[in-house]
């Protein structure tokens, strides 16, 4: 007499997606009721009526779309490239390698794009981040069997590309159209938290494209997603190229050599910035990473296609919980520092304690929120220390050591097997904590340089 063995796939309910859309919902539909009352008067906000310049709500309506759309670009190879890989029959060997190709070009080429940026000009590196997914995307329609390292290689320099220009390219525009400073930081805070709403939600629906053009038939539907990518990259080309503005003011060379030296490398709260950046880069790569292995561990099962929206919609959560703290009487480094802390402690669980899938989804999601309100407020803190002409290339100098830690994790453990997953979690609390430590010592430093915030 056989046995029969019941398997039990986890998926996480419905309900809590409608807890998700309605708290969002209410945090956005209460707020200015919240800012009427508590907001000081001579103070303004982004989400009031002021009399901006006509042409600065337009220019972040259009930058949104642009980013929005850029973000689908990245997530749709994102999803769709994980599952390519499984299609090809490609190895955890090679796909390891496939990683470490691309961290080495993040590392190398990517660490220099945003110096190049400063530049040449923003925009035109936005440009160049279409130019790259229109490559990739041709280049698995015409390949029979594509070559994964030239697709890793060109997709890795455009993720290291999107890290920075996009929002780089926001600030000096606003800094162009808006000339009274607090206007000009009200909607730079309300563009902030918008690109990372506007990011998740972007994320989610690249997974729907992806599901939705593959469909249940692999043979016909396996290049679907990149007829799509080609699609979208033509139209962000499209779209930029007819609204290109080639006036921009650069700086030479020579001066920006001295400006970088003088204002970002002699400069201790930039470093400390800096670490913190790269702390959390580190802690996002290791987590997207192990995710899937961390759920499914012991062989358990789950629809991770589910819990995916689930993670992007606590972020896109966290993000609504920013514009309540800027306009509370809080410091940005306070803030920065306790949510640095609750992920690090998060993460500090997952790796030293074994879960059930649903208490692991719940602290992956409590991730994801401190996600959501993190990167705004780091945003911020670059707009009060960072100068304009010189933020791309710190962001982007920034990430080189995390994608020099990442490069060494993963060979440690993908090619030696001398470190288990459960370190390479404990690494990335670490780093954390040390972030909470720096934006603790940044906010010891001194008062915040409000009044320097937007130029040189």
């Amino acid at each position: 007499m056989g046995i029969v063995i019941e398997t039990f796939i986890w998926e996480p309910s419905s309900s809590v997606f409608i807890f998700i859309f309605f708290s969002s919902f209410l945090l956005l539909s209460l707020f200015p009721f919240y800012l009427s009352k508590h907001a000081p008067t001579t103070k303004s906000s982004s989400l009031s009526d002021h009399p901006f310049s006509s042409s600065s709500p337009r220019f972040q309506l259009y930058f949104l779309l642009l980013y929005s759309l850029a973000s689908v670009l990245d997530g749709l190879w994102l999803v769709y490239g994980e599952f390519e890989l499984v299609y090809y029959g490609i190895s955890k060997e090679d796909t390891v390698t496939f990683m470490l190709i691309g961290f080495g070009a993040a590392l190398f080429v990517g660490s220099l794009l945003g110096l190049v940026s400063d530049l040449i000009g923003r925009k035109k590196t936005c440009l160049v981040f279409f130019i790259l997914h229109l490559i990739v995307g041709i280049w698995k329609m015409v390949a029979p069997s594509p070559s994964f390292w030239v697709a890793n290689l060109c997709l890795s320099l455009a993720t290291s590309i999107f890290s920075f220009s996009f929002e780089t390219w926001a600030v000096v525009e606003h800094d162009k159209v808006d000339s009274k400073p607090g206007h000009r930081q009200d909607i730079l805070n309300e563009t902030f938290w918008l690109m990372t709403f506007f990011e998740s939600a972007s994320l989610i629906g690249s997974q729907v494209i992806g599901n939705w053009m593959v469909g249940g038939n692999l043979e016909k539907g396996i290049g679907s997603p990149s007829i799509a990518a080609t699609l979208l990259a033509i139209l962000g080309i499209a779209c930029m190229s007819r609204h290109y503005d080639g006036t921009t003011k650069i700086m030479t060379f020579k001066d920006y050599r001295m400006s970088f030296s003088v204002y970002i490398l002699g400069d201790r709260r930039i470093w400390l910035l800096a670490c913190a950046q790269a702390c959390l880069h580190f802690s996002i790569a290791v987590f997207w990473i192990l995710w899937a292995p961390t759920l499914v561990a012991d062989g358990r099962e789950a629809f991770l296609g589910l819990i995916y929206p689930c993670l992007l919609g606590a972020r896109m959560l966290g993000s609504t919980v920013f514009p309540w703290l800027i306009n509370a009487s809080l410091r940005t480094e306070d803030c920065l520092t306790c949510a640095f802390v609750v992920q690090a402690l998060l993460l500090s669980i997952i790796a030293y304690d074994y879960e059930e899938i649903g208490v692991l989804v719940t602290q992956f999601s409590l991730y994801h929120a401190c996600i959501g309100l993190i990167l705004p407020l780091l945003a911020r803190l670059r707009t009060m220390y960072v100068p304009n002409e010189l933020r791309g290339g710190m962001i982007s100098l920034s990430l080189a050591s995390a994608n020099a830690a990442i490069l060494f994790i993963l060979m440690q453990r993908g090619y030696y097997r001398t470190i288990e997953n459960s370190t390479m979690i404990a690494f990335a609390a670490v780093g954390l904590f040390m972030a909470a430590g720096c934006m603790y010592v940044l906010k010891r430093c001194g008062k915040q340089p409000y009044q320097n915030w937007h130029k040189l």
